[in-house]
């Protein structure tokens, strides 16, 4: 009888211990899927080395299905794939979300835009065009950014 007891603590613990690498490895592989990196968590420095590199461009790559959807919109620009010149890209933030705009040849585009917490996008016209808009909608209401070019920078435009 002590034999048998012994034996099934025995097999217990030896299938506990197999579940439980097979566990561990199962979330040590899920998890570098999420993240994305394979040592999980980026140190200070190597975050800003990251941002400090230049963003690699993929010719012919194409936006999101739904720029209103997704919340950020558009695929690259036309000097990021090398067919165009592009001119000067610049941030703008409003308490509904953000937008990056560009000017170029055929006028002022929204490169990106992302709703702030809480915000929707409810339009988008990514242009190019003369000028370009984006309304969030949120808790206070709508907020509508508006980017028109001077010259070859993009600047903020009063509604009219």
């Amino acid at each position: 009888m002590r034999r048998r007891s012994f034996l099934a603590v025995v097999g217990w613990l030896a299938t506990a211990a197999v579940a439980t690498l097979i566990g561990v490895a199962a979330i040590e592989w899920v998890g570098e899927s999420i993240a994305g990196t394979p040592g999980g968590v980026l140190s200070q420095e190597e975050v800003e080395r990251a941002l400090a590199s230049p963003a690699p461009t993929v010719p012919g790559a194409g936006g999101p299905a739904s720029p209103a959807e997704s919340g950020t919109g558009g695929p690259p620009s036309p000097g990021a794939t090398g067919t165009a010149p592009a001119g000067v890209r610049r941030a703008f933030a409003t308490t509904g979300g953000s937008a990056v705009a560009e000017c170029g040849p055929g006028g002022v585009r929204l490169v990106s835009w992302t709703p702030a917490p809480g915000y929707r996008v409810s339009d988008a016209e990514q242009g190019p065009d003369d000028d370009v808009e984006v309304t969030f909608v949120g808790p206070t209401g709508e907020v509508e950014l508006k980017v028109r070019c001077v010259g070859l920078e993009p600047v903020s435009a009063e509604d009219d």
